[in-house]
């Protein structure tokens, strides 16, 4: 899966710029940093791949089950 990307800069400025003190704001981007390095997140484009995936499984049996329907009439 992809990375999700997080701008701790960003986020120690905007919480010192509310009144959180440095030193506070930069372990608050740690801890949100590295619970988003562990999480399992799904991207669109991962959707996308297991859309396609299962259209092409979905058709695969569509597939079988004719034939299977197609060889029952013939006997």
């Amino acid at each position: 899966m992809n990375a999700v990307t997080f701008d701790t800069l960003k986020f120690v400025k905007t919480l010192e710029a509310a009144g959180v003190n440095a030193r506070q704001a930069e372990a608050m981007a740690a801890a949100v940093r590295d619970s988003t390095d562990s999480a399992n997140l799904v991207t669109k484009s991962d959707l996308r791949e297991l859309e396609l995936r299962m259209t092409i499984k979905l058709g695969a049996m569509l597939v079988v089950a004719v034939g299977v329907i197609a060889a029952i009439v013939k006997l």
